[in-house]
């Protein structure tokens, strides 16, 4: 049988054919179009305005995809994930700033990234920590617990004590020659943006493929009922912080990342907001979805951009809009979700999954 198109006339021979991620030369093409868009049309065409914009789409992205796996596929709510992200970004900040690196791996750009690597193990262990209530606790108790980790990490530890080291006060000014990867400084918003994709794109790969495995599979089962689970043979516990520790750990490489894109580092860039702005992102992306991921973070980041623009003429008139924007925002947010809640439940991942069925069953897209 053919197996050019999908999902009509297409019948897998064999366990690989129907596990791989890319079936079809038609969906490889598409796959080798996006990648040939992302890291060289994109860089071509965007200004350095679009680059910061693309960016903080994949810091969204990245913060959220641990979320998306705790709520989404293991069924764990969590309301402090921000927290982790915190931890990641001042452990790989204190590791360049505060330790005593020898001069060639500054030189040949390796302290950075291994910043990365330990601030993602960290925040991986932290968050593990704080997911241990998981294994009594569940719905609204485990909201509460990973709340405290906000307030015990973001508003306590890291404001009162590591913010203090080294006697800089709240902030943590990064010089730009301290972030480098090899022989490149990452000191523009178009380097940025090249790390942030292979970051982003090595992060999806590993969560995709963990789901596509027993462990995936196991965190399925406990999400949909974990009395089922347990009696089916599968370690809930285990389970469970297993994915505390998956989520920590992405959490982690979003705040190594985001110091790129920042002068200096202070426990305001980590609000409890943020915790709660990507608990957002996955509800009107869809949750239980990689791709309402990317679609939540792309939609959430542009119309927010697409307000301020908006505001910003109209503050000549009337200033104190420019004043009350966070409020603004924070009103615009909540409208969005109770939109989506009301008119598309499932999420703009949904959407695209009609609309992605449609053209491959077209004509008989009925």
């Amino acid at each position: 049988m053919s197996t050019s198109w999908l999902p009509c006339g297409t019948y897998h021979q064999n366990y690989a054919e129907d596990q791989s991620l890319w079936q079809t030369k038609f969906i490889k093409g598409k796959m080798i179009l996006l990648f040939a868009i992302l890291f060289i049309g994109i860089p071509l065409w965007a200004d350095n305005y679009w680059m910061s914009i693309l960016n903080t789409i994949g810091y969204t992205i990245l913060g959220a995809l641990g979320v998306q796996l705790l709520i989404g596929f293991c069924g764990q709510v969590t309301l402090g994930h921000a927290a982790f992200i915190a931890v990641g970004a001042y452990t790989s900040t204190l590791l360049i700033l505060e330790v005593p690196w020898p001069q060639a791996l500054m030189d040949f750009g390796i302290a950075y990234p291994v910043s990365i690597v330990i601030a993602a193990i960290t925040a991986g262990v932290v968050s593990v920590i704080f997911g241990l209530p998981s294994a009594r606790v569940k719905g609204f108790y485990l909201i509460l617990t990973t709340m405290a980790a906000q307030f015990i990490i973001v508003d306590f530890i890291i404001t009162q004590y590591v913010s203090q080291i080294g006697g800089r006060g709240q902030a943590f000014s990064i010089p730009p020659e301290a972030i480098k990867v090899g022989p490149f400084t990452i000191d523009s918003d178009t380097k940025v943006y090249f790390m942030m994709l292979i970051i982003v794109i090595l992060s999806v790969t590993i969560v995709v493929n963990l789901l596509r495995s027993r462990v995936g599979r196991a965190w399925v089962a406990i999400r949909d009922n974990d009395i089922s689970a347990d009696v089916m043979g599968i370690n809930v516990i285990k389970y469970k912080l297993l994915a505390f520790f998956v989520a920590g750990f992405i959490g982690g490489l979003a705040g190594a990342f985001w110091i790129s894109n920042l002068a200096a580092i202070s426990p305001e860039h980590f609000p409890w907001f943020w915790s709660l702005w990507l608990v957002g992102v996955i509800l009107i992306g869809g949750v239980g979805s990689i791709h309402g991921t990317i679609f939540g973070s792309i939609f959430m980041v542009v119309v927010m951009e697409l307000l301020q623009l908006g505001v910003m003429p109209l503050a000549d008139i009337y200033p104190k809009l420019l004043m009350d924007f966070l409020f603004i925002k924070e009103a615009a947010f909540g409208l969005a979700i109770c939109a989506f809640m009301i008119f598309e439940p499932n999420g703009l991942a949904y959407r695209w999954w009609q609309l992605k069925n449609y053209f491959n069953l077209w004509p008989f897209s009925y």
